[in-house]
């Protein structure tokens, strides 16, 4: 114990007599390490960002909307527009057998939206009761739609979160009027705040019954089916179902608007569970390249320490032969010098570490939780791990074989060395 105590004694006078050469070095290791974890923290705060973005709008859904059917080779027909109805979200839910979950809505933003005490714009939604079970819309007070709601064409109202604020400051809504387009709705609802940051394009939702949508703000144009709805939104059976699902609901779509399904440019849709494989894909792909750039940097690093050891082990010859000729032995010597470029090594990785810690805590607090699509960073356990685990197999190189090399000397040779 007493003769590790010493060794160890020897190693931090050694480093301590270089100071200026051991902090360089150690700098350059703890600069690559903190780079490393910055970096992938970085990227798992965008990461997590956007998964929680996409989590805001739904859960696990595809929304459709109206296509064009697209001009084939040989028909004097040109492109097509249609728009989906009613009845195909409800054909949907009769035949599609992979889709657990299907609601329709209409978007109108020309509505103009009034309450006693100020107005306010923002798209107005006709949708189903079973619109929250697919889209996020949490609520704050009072109620979303029921059954009744739609089967009695009610007009009622609730309001996102902004346009509560714009339309009543100050004031309580719950049960109190508005007018749309001069039509009087009793608030019974208002949602809680959704997403981060500035973006208030939800918060400025307002929801009413389709059903009175229908009645009475119906899509108009030529050519407009009676029932047309802006979107259908469904949700497969599991996620890894979407491409059944989505092969089902273009075959009932297809069908019904009068053109072959396998025409995909004929329809008009976003599928949220790939397009966030899509973003894991990607973030996955970086952590990769990010790790190999580490790793890279870090082997560099523990070249720089085997040179340094080199220059140590060369200038420190003579004192290498005189502790053998006093009987030093190869053992002493060669854990002496190994366990200096292991210590050099470790004490710069948790620096660069630590570093990496604080930094990314101060970022955190700096940019704090608004923003929108970005999680502040985080020390990822397993990039500390795999940084610890490649800086002591950096270490263990870097000190083992100028430690071998010393201990491997002869005393009369090194004595003679100038």
């Amino acid at each position: 114990m007493r003769a590790l105590l010493d060794i160890f004694a020897q190693v931090f006078r050694s480093i301590g007599a270089n100071k200026l050469r051991s902090f360089l070095t150690m700098f350059g290791i703890a600069w690559g390490v903190a780079s490393l974890l910055l970096l992938i923290g970085l990227g798992e705060g965008f990461r997590s960002g956007q998964r929680r973005s996409l989590s805001e709008i739904g859960t696990d859904f595809i929304m459709m909307f109206g296509g064009t059917i697209p001009a084939l080779p040989g028909q004097h027909t040109g492109m097509q527009p249609y728009k989906l109805t009613l009845s195909d979200a409800n054909a949907i839910r009769a035949e599609a057998q992979h889709v657990r979950n299907t609601t329709a809505l209409i978007n109108r933003g020309d509505l103009k939206e009034v309450s006693e005490f100020s107005s306010a714009g923002g798209p107005v939604m006709g949708v189903e009761v079973n619109f929250p079970e697919i889209r996020h819309l949490p609520i704050a007070q009072g109620r979303f739609l029921n059954e009744d709601d739609l089967a009695q064409s009610r007009q009622v109202v609730v309001l996102g979160q902004k346009n509560n604020k714009l339309l009543f400051p100050g004031r309580p809504s719950l049960g109190a009027y508005i007018t749309l387009n001069g039509y009087r709705f009793q608030v019974i609802g208002v949602a809680n705040k959704i997403g981060r940051g500035n973006n208030d394009s939800d918060n400025q939702k307002i929801y009413i019954p389709l059903s009175t949508m229908m009645e009475l703000f119906a899509m108009k144009g030529d050519n407009i089916p009676q029932d047309s709805i802006y979107s259908i939104q469904y949700q497969p059976l599991t996620p890894d179902q979407n491409e059944t699902a989505k092969a089902e609901v273009h075959k009932i779509i297809g069908r019904r608007h009068g053109f072959d399904p396998n025409l995909t440019d004929a329809f008009e849709e976003w599928d949220t569970i790939k397009s966030q494989r899509t973003v894991g894909v990607i973030f996955t792909a970086m952590d990769v390249f990010l790790g190999g750039v580490g790793i890279v940097t870090l082997a560099l690093g523990a070249v720089g320490i085997i040179n340094i050891m080199l220059v140590t082990v060369t200038e420190r010859t003579r004192e290498i032969g005189l502790r053998k000729a006093l009987g030093a032995t190869n053992r002493s010597i060669l854990m002496q010098f190994f366990l200096e470029g292991l210590l050099l090594t470790a004490i710069s990785g948790m620096i660069g570490i630590i570093g990496a810690g604080g930094l990314m805590f101060l970022l955190g607090q700096a940019l704090g939780d608004n923003q929108m699509g970005f999680d502040p960073p985080r020390l990822v356990p397993w990039s500390a791990a795999m940084a610890m685990v490649t800086l002591t197999l950096c270490g263990v190189v870097a000190g083992l074989y100028p430690a071998t090399k010393a201990a491997m000397l002869q005393p009369v040779e090194a004595l003679r060395k100038e």
